[in-house]
């Protein structure tokens, strides 16, 4: 039992960090930042084996990255089957089994948008002068930009990371009652 728990804990990890990769080049392509951004070029060296065979059926066409989209959809799959597999998750509900990959796409999606404003957070903090921090500033402003036209500044601090932090908490709860 020990076993088959260090089992589900390399996979869940493996799977999480390989489809939060595949949905932060997503989420890059999006912001239409890429190129030379070393943040852009990590997320491509971490997943381009991956998608580019899928850039042969699917060619990215407008601000969506579609072939990572998909990437990230295949890597769910795969990991809900391999879960099955080894035994360690629920029996798979066929007729659902679109729902729920979509469900831990979502899942994954929402897990790295909290990493990018901790990252956020951390380096205004710590260094607004980092190298990486306009970047950062440019993924987090959408995402933050309706919190700061509500809440004010207190004293000086920004509290739209944490309105947006527990929004974000209320949907991963969501998502975990629906099973997803």
């Amino acid at each position: 039992m020990l076993l088959l728990g260090i089992v589900h804990l390399l996979l869940n990890t493996l799977a999480a960090l390989l489809g939060g990769a595949l949905l932060l080049r997503v989420y890059l392509s999006w912001a239409r930042i890429g190129g030379r951004n070393p943040l852009f070029q990590f997320s491509w060296a971490l997943t381009e084996w991956l998608v580019k065979p899928f850039r042969v059926l699917l060619p990215g066409r407008g601000r969506v990255d579609w072939p990572c989209v998909l990437a990230a959809v295949i890597v769910a799959l795969a990991f809900l089957l391999l879960k099955r597999l080894t035994g360690i998750g629920a029996a798979l509900d066929w007729p659902l089994l679109v729902a729920q990959v979509l469900g831990l796409v979502l899942h994954w999606s929402l897990y790295m948008l909290t990493v990018l404003i901790f990252i956020y957070v951390l380096l205004s903090l710590i260094n607004p002068h980092a190298p990486l921090f306009p970047t950062f500033d440019l993924l987090t402003r959408p995402l933050l930009a309706p919190f700061r036209r509500v809440l004010p500044l207190m004293g000086g601090f920004d509290l739209s990371p944490i309105a947006f932090l527990v929004v974000v908490q209320i949907l991963l709860l969501i998502l975990d009652w629906a099973s997803l």
